[in-house]
């Protein structure tokens, strides 16, 4: 992530931001968590994901046969900044979402 308008483009997506701003939220969460939160099926948000992590935004680790995914910490300052501007905004509305998942019944 070198420029603003990667960044842009990645999280122009509704999907890609919902994913976002729930990690930024949660800190953490399985590929399944995602699926819940979003109500998107698994394999788009596989898909999403695969494009987070191209652009660097998300990184993963296995346990298992699970995945979990969160916001890099090595992403640029000014990319970070951004994110928490937009999870401002939306903190309410990502925050009732995570309350109304069952976390870790993958």
């Amino acid at each position: 992530m070198h420029h603003p308008l990667h960044l842009f483009k990645t999280l122009s997506d509704e999907t890609r931001l919902a994913i976002v701003m729930l990690l930024r939220e949660a800190g953490e969460l399985c590929v399944c968590d995602i699926c819940s939160a979003t109500k998107e099926a698994q394999p788009k948000v596989s898909r999403h994901m695969a494009i987070l992590r191209e652009s660097g935004l998300v990184i993963d680790r296995r346990e298992g046969k699970w995945i979990y995914y969160r916001l890099s910490p090595i992403m640029p300052a000014w990319a970070a900044a951004n994110i928490d501007s937009a999870w401002n905004c939306l903190r309410e509305e990502i925050r009732s979402k995570l309350k109304t998942l069952q976390r870790g019944t993958c």
